[in-house]
């Protein structure tokens, strides 16, 4: 036995009859493995274009907003300590809820 005789599976009909190819590729009835294999392919893109548009929210939106309101929290904070450390001052924000409030603002304020 030769290499190639043992990937080659022969068929015992050597040539096939046009009419078995026909009803071969035709469907005869439409079976409820079809109707279900399209129903769970609808969703799983519906799914997919959900998943893309909620990263389009993420990515377009939500992250440089927090970038934002999060870098001007760390160069208040910065400037803050660095002002203390060069000079004799002592910076206090005297209301934590309109300084937040205020970052959140002005963070927004540009998108």
């Amino acid at each position: 036995m030769s290499t190639s005789d043992s990937y080659i599976i022969q068929d015992a009909i050597s040539e096939p009859s046009y009419e078995e190819d026909d009803l071969d590729s035709l469907p005869s009835s439409i079976d409820s493995s079809d109707l279900d294999s399209e129903e769970s392919s609808d969703a799983e893109k519906e799914w997919e274009a959900s998943l893309q548009q909620l990263e389009l929210v993420l990515t377009m939106v939500i992250i440089p907003y927090a970038g934002k309101y999060f870098g001007r929290k760390f160069a208040y904070y910065s400037w803050a300590k660095w002002m203390e450390w060069m000079y004799p001052v002592e910076v206090r924000f005297t209301n934590k809820t309109i300084f937040k409030a205020a970052g959140a603002v002005e963070a927004a304020a540009s998108l």
